[in-house]
């Protein structure tokens, strides 16, 4: 079964789990104690106003309930994150990114976790 995530809780648990990034998106996945196959979308105010937002998280909605039934991982949570290449990019590009991520997930790969930036409150003086 496929539902979905709504407690901020989950979302920040799942960002301890690998990461997969592509130009639109990153696939954030983790193991979620049998509690079947679960996805969350996250787009910030970053990508854009509200219309941009509603329409990439409408496209990442469709991409997942296509592609997890078959392809998700097992008793995982998936959380999307958007990027603002995401927004422009062909559907079907978007949906073989997906799919070459959830293969890397499966195959226990994430991207290194060096290109990462410090948050704000984090920064070294």
């Amino acid at each position: 079964m496929i539902s979905v995530l709504t407690k901020r809780a989950d979302f920040l648990a799942a960002n301890s789990g690998l990461r997969n990034a592509r130009t639109g998106f990153v696939l954030l996945t983790r193991p979620n104690d049998g509690q079947g196959i679960r996805y969350g979308i996250t787009v910030t105010k970053k990508i854009g106003n509200a219309v941009v937002r509603n329409r990439m998280k409408r496209r990442f909605r469709e991409l997942l309930r296509a592609a997890l039934p078959t392809q998700g991982l097992p008793d995982h949570d998936h959380v999307l994150i958007g990027r603002a290449g995401g927004v422009e990019r062909d559907y079907h590009t978007m949906a073989e990114e997906l799919d070459k991520a959830l293969e890397r997930a499966r195959e226990g790969k994430g991207d290194p976790a060096g290109g990462r930036r410090p948050r704000k409150g984090n920064r070294r003086r």
